[in-house]
């Protein structure tokens, strides 16, 4: 009889790469309310972080762009990446982060879920979703007067 092996792997994390710490955590702790969990600072200034919003997760590090461990990128650290963050309320999530001046798309129904997207400061691409009866096509100018 096989036995089954326990879960090993837990949480896939996404690492950003950042051009600049601090614009990057005033992003996303001020503007969409993540928290700091953990966090290296060698010589007192801040050079990696794991942020965490609700359940999701991410780390963020600056890169050097010069001596040992440099990279310079070639274009913007963060075109062509889009992360998405699946909530119990993605129409919640938008009022709040607008009301905190983070620009975000207004929200509209795609694949039957709410859809509103951000860019952080390096081009990362972040939707928040959560599902919806809504018409496809919908958006939320049209449901919400």
């Amino acid at each position: 009889m096989e036995t089954k092996a326990a879960m090993n792997v837990k949480q896939a994390v996404p690492f950003f790469k950042v051009s600049n710490m601090e614009e990057s955590v005033r992003y996303y702790v001020d503007g969409l309310g993540c928290q700091i969990r953990q966090k290296w600072e060698p010589d007192g200034k801040l050079r990696w972080c794991w942020l965490a919003l609700d359940g999701a997760a991410l780390m963020l590090q600056e890169f050097p762009t010069a001596g040992h461990d440099s990279w310079k990128p070639s274009g913007p650290v963060g075109e062509g990446v889009t992360i998405c963050f699946i909530c119990d309320d993605a129409l919640q999530f938008y009022r709040e982060a607008i009301a905190r001046g983070v620009e975000a798309s207004e929200p509209f129904v795609g694949n039957r879920m709410w859809v509103t997207s951000l860019t952080d400061p390096d081009g990362y691409r972040l939707d928040f979703e959560s599902d919806t009866d809504a018409p496809e096509g919908t958006r939320l100018g049209e449901v919400s007067g």
